[in-house]
């Protein structure tokens, strides 16, 4: 037998046991590998050959439990859509934590996996459209240089599932800095004592923030340095036209790591109102509110720490506002810091935001594309949309070359600095459902392995990247996605 070189530790299974179930993944009947991640595969420090083996594929489907793991799903809440339920890890288990060469410590789940004790009556299967759909977009937005879960590899089972038809069944091997979510720190608030939160909130601390012995309040700072993060996340998001489709709690993560890739999709247009889940009817996860709703969930983990910040009610409550009011300054910080990258700005001047604001204007009024907007004037090439031939944009591009003059580096830095910040390509949603529908009704994976080599170096503005950038034919209908549960 090869050995995978699986390095397995399994702190999470040493924290109160209220926090977990030990579960095993069901097994499934015939599984088939379908893709790899050979990049990540030898990142992780493991064998490729055994992974494709047969023993190995029987662990990517949970079949065979390696050396050293110890299956557990993870409890926690959260708000879904505003309303506060109790979730926990329904179609997936967490196998372990991988050490890899480097001393990373890496959540390995399968998704997809079988049921749980949190499965709510579902029957814990995934179907191979929506893995394969976060395999590709995770991959795409870790090439965007977003954090994010990594997607290993994905398994057929052999088996089909009932969703609105047969479908057939699909497990994803997710690879994590960790599976922390506010919702964690919801359940443990709600449904557990003072010293389980406490535990949990010292194992965030010693896995993600480990500086946190050098403050006083270390629980203040697990809430600062949280609040940093999804501030950072969320800006970068918006700097790509990311639309997360479902940012409830449970799907925010502690690491800062974009997690979740169920109904989510590209903004082909540029509109704040953008949205492409269908169960959002009320548009609450809309491209220009998740900046907002980033506060909101925040606002939550801060609540579930209250207990840790101070002794006293009211001083926590202060701490936590005081905390909390750092999370605009912060997103502005850093999205207004993309932004002037993406027009090639390296320093700050006074009126930046202003052009910036124009710009964006213009782009909803002309119903510019987004991605392609930044790529023409990273490369000087307007021609295709209509904002190019209007007055307005001319005005606009004259001030934008004039503020450009200001810079103290050269054009050509400039506009090499646009380049670093402004994909020549992005999973564009057309692009994805064909790769989904070659794979997921023909068998033919070619299609999706060649849109992820396109997407593997995004920013290289390559000749075979050029039919990647083009946009949907047009359509009555709106893009919809789905959650795939």
């Amino acid at each position: 037998m090869l050995e995978a070189r699986w390095k397995f530790d399994n702190s999470y299974a040493r924290l109160p046991e209220r926090l977990f179930s030990n579960v095993l993944p069901t097994p499934v009947r015939a599984p088939k590998l379908v893709v790899l991640n050979r990049s990540l595969t030898a990142e992780l420090g493991l064998n490729e050959e055994a992974l494709r083996s047969e023993e190995g594929v029987e662990v990517l489907a949970g079949n065979r439990i390696p050396d050293g793991a110890r299956p557990l799903a993870q409890a926690y809440a959260g708000h879904q859509f505003g309303y506060f339920t109790m979730l926990g890890d329904g179609r997936a288990v967490l196998l372990g934590e991988h050490i890899t060469p480097s001393g990373k410590r890496v959540d390995i789940q399968l998704k997809g996996s079988g049921r749980t004790p949190y499965s709510r009556g579902g029957d814990g299967r995934a179907a191979l459209g929506p893995m394969l759909r976060e395999y590709i977009v995770s991959e795409a937005m870790h090439a965007l240089g977003i954090p994010t879960t990594r997607s290993l590899a994905v398994v057929t089972t052999g088996e089909t599932i009932i969703r609105e038809t047969e479908l057939p069944g699909a497990i994803l091997t997710r690879v994590a800095s960790s599976h922390l979510r506010v919702g964690t720190f919801q359940y443990a608030a709600q449904w557990g004592t003072r010293e389980e939160l406490c535990a949990l909130a010292d194992y965030a601390l010693e896995r993600h923030f480990p500086e946190f012995e050098a403050v006083a309040n270390r629980y203040l700072f697990l809430l600062e340095q949280v609040i940093k993060r999804q501030a950072e996340l969320i800006a970068k998001w918006q700097l790509v036209g990311f639309v997360h489709g479902v940012m409830n709690t449970d799907n925010m993560t502690i690491s800062g790591e974009t997690i979740d890739y169920g109904p989510c999709a590209f903004m082909d247009t540029y509109d704040l109102k953008t949205v492409f889940s269908s169960i959002d009817t009320e548009g609450r996860y809309t491209y220009g509110h998740q900046p907002y709703i980033g506060g909101w969930n925040l606002a939550r983990f801060a609540e579930s720490l209250l207990p840790l910040l101070d002794d006293k009610k009211e001083k926590a409550v202060e701490l936590a506002e005081e905390a909390l009011g750092q999370y605009s300054k912060w997103y502005e910080y850093y999205w207004l810091g993309g932004m002037r990258a993406k027009l090639g700005l390296a320093e700050e001047q006074e009126h930046d935001a202003e052009l910036i604001t124009e710009l964006l204007r213009l782009m909803e009024e002309y119903r510019a594309d987004y991605t392609n907007t930044f790529r023409a004037l990273t490369l000087g090439e307007y021609t295709g949309m209509e904002l190019f031939d209007t007055s307005e944009f001319r005005e606009w591009h004259e001030r934008w070359q004039t503020r450009l003059s200001k810079e103290s580096v050269s054009r050509e830095e400039a506009y090499e600095r646009m380049r670093r910040h402004n994909p020549a390509v992005i999973p564009r949603n057309h692009r994805v459902e064909e790769a989904l529908a070659a794979a997921v009704n023909c068998g033919d994976y070619q299609v999706m392995a060649r849109l992820l080599k396109a997407l593997a170096d995004p920013y290289a503005y390559s000749p075979e990247q050029a039919e990647y950038a083009e946009l949907p034919p047009p359509s009555d209908q709106p893009y919809r996605t789905f959650c795939g549960t």
